[in-house]
């Protein structure tokens, strides 16, 4: 497997965070290269998942380690049940918090493989959480958008009494790529 590659996780208040990321369109060794850094990074935090952009790359994938499965989804288009659940939930994005938030209880998620296969995720409770979770943050949502305006409210406050708020904001990386993630 090589050298274990940690990113720095981007913390609440970084732009990136609220920048919708750009659709994969290039399946080659810079994208296998992004799973990995993503998977290492999740693993060594420990989180259930990382979307792209938490390391600071704008591209529609995320990793997840959920039931003692590692996995990963590119370009995910999301069908929800209707049914919700409320449950806690934290974020790598928002050290040490964790608020109830209510999601979709089941989830069916589409999407491509680091190799360009089509892939279909479906799952419920834990697995339908961090599959609505990260795909929110391909869309520049967080997870503190969900909750209702009392929780929000104390959101707010906790982060704001939290050490790590206030911290300089990392600088913005550019893509890797030489189109910028654009297609030619």
């Amino acid at each position: 497997m090589g050298t274990i590659s940690i990113k720095p996780i981007r913390i609440f208040g970084d732009p990136v965070l609220r920048t919708p990321a750009d659709p994969v369109r290039d399946f080659d060794a810079e994208l296998r290269r992004l799973v990995k850094d993503l998977t290492d990074t999740m693993l060594d935090a420990p989180g259930v998942g990382l979307a792209a952009p938490q390391i600071g790359v704008g591209l529609r994938v995320f990793t997840y380690h959920v039931d003692d499965v590692v996995g990963h989804l590119i370009n995910p288009s999301l069908d929800l049940t209707g049914e919700q659940e409320t449950d806690d939930e934290g974020c790598l994005s928002f050290p040490g918090l964790a608020f109830p938030t209510p999601r979709s209880y089941g989830v069916v998620a589409k999407g491509f493989t680091m190799y360009g296969e089509p892939v279909t995720l479906e799952g419920t409770g834990h697995l339908a959480r961090c599959v609505q979770h990260e795909t929110d943050h391909l869309d520049g949502i967080l997870f503190i958008d969900r909750l209702d305006q009392e929780q929000r409210k104390l959101a707010m406050r906790e982060i704001r009494a939290a050490e790590w708020w206030g911290e300089p904001v990392p600088e913005l990386r550019v893509s890797p790529h030489p189109t910028h993630g654009q297609a030619l």
